[in-house]
């Protein structure tokens, strides 16, 4: 189960590592310094039409839910949508990954198939990481599709914080995904919503404005593309990634704090700013919204490749 975590530490470098759970593949995030380069290791990668189905595991009010569902609708372009865009950032994700692996004549996308709520947090208000993966398995997971478990403020999830502020993992039996993603609003808002919020450790910048108002949620964007883009990348663990098997660094998560160019720890990077509201952002999505997004790291250059 691969893992976002946000706090860096100068320029020690994130990494995973792994643990099993029965059939499934979770993969903790640790603090690591690679050796080698980040590529491909011939296993399967998600391609095609991947169905996404979204749980809402806790009270999420309509307008929370829709900056996430907003999200997951722009990852399809559109006419009216300007760039910097979400799409665009996808389309970089395919071009940089899943286009050179197999038939790369047609593009990858990602659509929305339904989602579930659990208000009333059927598992209890502190979940295991076998709780996660119990959640999924009763949602009727579809083979090739990733199914995002999203956590209200309120609950506490193993290794949440102290770990990780999201992870993914696979059901090898079911040939299904499934990404775990926190709100840290009230939590741990310096590691897993930075730099919407002022880190814990290190230079001590004034935090940036969210560009949806969120800073919960909008953090929960940040972690949700980090996963989304390690998961189809390597979402069985013989992908793409950096270090051993074990300890893999992902697409995203070899970029760690990497948002616009010249970022450097502490620093998010050179971004866009909204006139109206003095939002940070990178990326344009439907309904007028503006998302912050990881950098992309770039196998060919070694190099992060960021939107702006």
């Amino acid at each position: 189960m691969a893992s976002s975590y946000s706090l860096i530490k100068l320029f020690v470098l994130l990494t995973l590592i792994s643990s099993s759970f029965g059939s499934r593949i979770p993969r903790k995030l640790e603090l690591w310094v690679p050796d080698d380069l980040l590529t491909y290791h011939d296993g399967e990668l998600l391609k095609g039409n991947i169905p996404i189905s979204i749980i809402w595991y806790g009270k999420f009010d309509p307008a929370q839910k829709s900056i996430v569902s907003d999200f997951l609708l722009s990852f399809t372009s559109t006419p009216q949508e300007p760039n910097p865009s979400v799409s665009q950032w996808w389309s970089t994700v395919d071009q940089l990954y899943l286009s050179k692996v197999g038939n790369g004549n047609h593009q990858t996308q990602i659509f929305l198939s339904n989602q579930i709520s659990d208000e009333d947090c059927s598992l209890g208000k502190s979940l295991t990481m076998a709780d996660v993966s119990q959640l999924v398995a009763n949602s009727g997971p579809q083979k090739g599709g990733i199914t995002l478990v999203l956590t209200a403020d309120y609950v506490a999830v193993e290794g949440f914080c102290m770990n990780h502020c999201g992870v993914h993992g696979s059901d090898q039996n079911t040939g299904s995904t499934f990404i775990w993603v926190g709100n840290s609003e009230t939590q741990c808002p310096g590691q897993c919503a930075w730099p919407f919020h002022q880190p814990m450790y290190g230079p001590q910048n004034p935090p940036l404005t969210a560009p949806n108002g969120e800073i919960g949620m909008d953090g929960m964007v940040m972690n949700i593309a980090s996963m989304i883009a390690g998961t189809v990348t390597n979402p069985f663990g013989k992908g793409y990634f950096q270090g051993s098997e074990e300890a893999p660094l992902e697409a995203c998560t070899a970029c760690p704090g990497v948002y616009g160019p010249g970022a450097f720890p502490g620093y998010a990077g050179q971004l866009q700013t909204d006139s109206s509201t003095g939002a940070s952002y990178n990326a344009n999505g439907v309904n007028g919204r503006k998302y912050l997004l990881p950098a992309l790291f770039d196998p060919l250059t070694s190099t992060c490749s960021t939107l702006v």
